[in-house]
């Protein structure tokens, strides 16, 4: 339910979340749900003292995207981890997303928060292209020097969302969003074998079927790879 409260409303930090829980006539106090959104990664918006920070040995890069116009694909990526709750215990997910065709390059499960599921998924990704601008979180799976070191050897430029900034990166937030109302919440979910099954099966219809008003109804792969055709 926190989950789904979230990805509607990400500002709802846990003082928000816990007001949200006893309309619905729940008895939880602000700490429990300080403590379960801690464990899902979740941080409002403008996130107090505590929230989740990145390691603090892990240098934060300056945000590049304000104000640049991204105009071709390839001209940026950007990633983040989304919390994906199963009907026992949870699974976390991240995806590698290009900005401008919204083409999702790749994409990970994993029971953990670590950095080498990120990591992977990167590699993933650069089999398909590579990026000049890579945009993420302050999170510290990409603030990591494994990570952001390959990102340098690639000769990617760095950006991180200033914190507490969750529209710094909107276009991965609204495929979280359509991701989790178009398929997660739909769908029951057993283990991961099945999880998999399932997700390829979506990111497969959303890169390749479904259209988007922003696209001017096209995909994102025909965007991505310039296979748009012109109806006269």
């Amino acid at each position: 339910m926190i989950d789904r409260q979230y990805t509607g409303t990400p500002f709802y930090g846990s003082r928000r979340m816990t007001v949200y829980l006893h309309r619905l006539g729940y008895r939880v106090n602000r700490k429990r749900i300080q403590r379960l959104m801690a464990n899902m990664g979740l941080a409002g918006v403008a996130p107090g003292p505590q929230t989740s920070r990145p390691h603090p040995q892990h240098t934060v890069y300056p945000y590049l995207l304000r104000d640049l116009v991204i105009d071709r694909p390839n001209h940026v990526w950007c990633t983040d981890v989304t919390y994906l709750p199963m009907s026992r215990g949870f699974l976390f997910l991240v995806a590698i997303l290009d900005w401008y065709s919204r083409y999702v390059l790749a994409w990970m499960v994993s029971n953990t928060q670590d950095t080498a599921f990120c990591l992977e998924a990167l590699e993933q990704a650069f089999t398909q292209g590579c990026p000049e601008i890579f945009n993420s979180d302050q999170g510290c799976q990409f603030t990591s020097t494994v990570f952001t070191e390959r990102l340098k050897q690639a000769g990617v430029q760095i950006s991180m969302d200033g914190r507490g900034r969750v529209f710094d990166n909107i276009f991965i937030e609204r495929l979280w969003r359509t991701v989790k109302y178009e398929y997660w919440y739909l769908t029951d979910h057993r283990d991961g074998a099945e999880v998999e099954r399932g997700l390829t099966t979506y990111f497969r219809f959303y890169n390749t079927e479904r259209p988007h008003q922003a696209l001017g109804d096209h995909t994102p792969e025909a965007v991505y790879f310039n296979k748009i055709q012109t109806t006269k």
